[in-house]
C-alpha cells in the first residue's frame, strides 16, 4: 500500500489534529457534524441535507462494502445506494477507511470513488475525541488542510462572499438553493399526484412515492406553490437553518387555507411548523444516528429512527391547533407535530430510511392513502 500524504484538520476552536489525506487534495470548510451508522456511508454523503457540512463517521471501518456503481440512464425505481447524483457533504473524516472492498455491487472503493467526486478526506484521527468537542461546543465548524492542496473544494458559484479560508457555516446562509432542483419534473404514474417541495430531497422519499403509484411531480423550492395541481404536498428535507428559507413559510401558510394532506420531513417539518405559527431553534449537536427512538405520542407505542438535523420546533410555541406527534425518548424533543382536525402532519426523522431502520416506513404509507 502506498503511502498517503499528510493531512490537517482545523477546528473553529483553534484545535488541529494531523491525519493521513484520502480523497481529493483539496482544502474543505463546514460545519463538524457526526453520524453513529455503521452502513449507509454513501447514502448519507449524498443526502443533500449534508451540503456545506464535514460529516465524522464515528464506526471505526467505513468503506469495507466500496461503493455501487451509479447507473446510466437513471431512474429513481432502480437506482439505490445513492440519494442524488453527487456527495453533497464538504469533507469526510474516518478512522480507517478501508483499502479494499468486498461486495458483489461495489464498484470502486471509498477512496477512489472521493477522487471522482472531487471530494477531500481525512483518516487517523479518533473520531470519538472528535465527537465529544462537538457535543461540547454549540456550533463548531473545521477546515481540512492537505500538506499539497491542489484547489479548494468551495462555495464560490453558490455564495461568492465566502472565501476559501472562512470556516462555513450553512446555517448562515441560504443554502437551499444550492440543492434544489433549478425546474420541475415528474416521476411516476397514477390516478393521484403528489407534489414536492424540493429543498434537498433524498432520492428514496420519491422512490417510496413512486412504488406506492403515485405521479411525483418535484418542484423547485422557490416556485408558486398555487398554481401547482395535485392531490397533496410533500415538503422534503434539506440543509441549513429553516429559517434562511425565504419566503417559503409563508407560501407553505397558503397551502394551510385548503384540506389536500401535507407531509413534512425533516427540514420540511421545521417549515411546516414554522408556517402554523410555531418556533424553531439550533440544537446543540443535532441528531444524526440511524438509533434515534422516538415515541408515538399518547401511547407505549416506541420506533427506531434515521435522523440527520440540528434544528428543532419550540414545544411551547405550537399552536392551540396543532399537537406534539411524536417526542424523541432521549431528549423529550418534538419529533412529529400534527394538526388536530386537518390532514397536515410532519416528522423530524426519515421515514424512508435510506439508510436505517424501516420502523416508520408506514408514515409515507397513510400519507399516500390521505390523498
Amino acid at each position: 500500500m502506498t503511502s498517503r500524504s499528510k493531512c490537517t484538520l482545523k477546528l473553529s476552536n483553534g484545535m488541529e489534529f494531523s491525519g493521513e489525506l484520502i480523497g481529493a487534495p483539496l482544502t474543505a470548510s463546514g460545519e463538524l457534524v457526526f453520524t453513529t451508522g455503521m452502513v449507509g456511508y454513501s447514502e448519507a454523503l449524498t443526502d443533500p441535507s449534508y451540503f456545506g457540512q464535514i460529516l465524522l463517521f464515528t464506526y471505526p471501518l467505513i468503506g469495507n462494502y466500496g461503493i455501487p456503481k451509479l447507473p446510466e440512464n437513471m431512474t429513481i425505481e432502480t437506482s439505490t445506494g445513492f440519494e442524488s447524483d453527487r456527495v453533497h457533504a464538504s469533507a469526510v473524516i474516518v478512522a480507517v477507511d478501508s483499502a479494499e472492498a468486498f461486495h458483489w455491487s461495489s464498484r470502486q472503493t471509498l477512496d477512489q470513488w472521493l477522487k471522482e467526486q472531487n471530494v477531500p478526506g481525512i483518516t487517523g484521527i479518533d473520531p470519538r475525541h472528535l465527537v465529544h468537542i462537538i457535543r461540547e461546543e454549540k456550533g463548531i465548524s473545521g477546515i481540512v488542510v492537505p500538506e499539497s492542496p491542489q484547489g479548494t473544494r468551495d462555495f464560490d458559484s453558490i455564495f461568492p462572499s465566502v472565501s476559501p479560508a472562512v470556516f462555513f457555516d450553512p446555517g448562515a446562509h441560504e443554502v437551499v438553493r444550492a440543492v434544489s432542483c433549478k425546474e420541475p419534473y415528474r416521476l411516476g404514474h397514477g390516478k393521484r399526484r403528489v407534489a414536492v417541495v424540493d429543498t434537498g430531497v433524498k432520492w428514496n422519499i420519491l422512490r417510496q412515492l413512486v412504488q406506492s403509484h403515485v405521479e411525483v411531480e418535484v418542484l423547485p423550492w422557490d416556485s408558486d406553490l398555487s398554481k401547482v395541481d395535485c392531490s397533496g404536498w410533500l415538503l422534503s428535507n434539506g440543509p441549513g437553518d429553516p429559517l434562511k428559507t425565504g419566503d417559503l413559510k409563508n407560501r407553505i401558510g397558503n397551502l394551510l387555507t385548503s384540506d389536500r394532506p401535507i407531509l413534512g420531513i425533516c427540514l420540511g417539518h421545521q417549515l411546516l411548523a414554522l408556517a402554523a405559527g410555531a418556533t424553531t431553534s439550533r440544537m446543540s449537536y443535532g441528531h444524526r444516528s440511524h438509533n434515534q427512538p422516538v415515541q408515538l405520542v399518547g401511547t407505549r407505542k416506541g420506533y427506531i429512527t434515521s435522523q440527520n438535523h440540528g434544528y428543532m420546533v419550540d414545544l411551547q410555541s405550537l399552536p392551540s391547533d396543532w399537537e406534539p406527534w411524536f417526542v424523541n425518548a432521549n431528549d423529550q424533543t418534538i419529533e412529529g407535530i400534527r394538526h388536530k382536525s386537518r390532514p397536515f402532519k410532519s416528522v423530524q426523522f426519515h421515514p424512508e430510511a435510506a439508510g436505517g431502520p424501516r420502523d416508520t416506513g408506514w408514515i409515507i404509507e397513510q400519507f399516500v392513502k390521505e390523498l
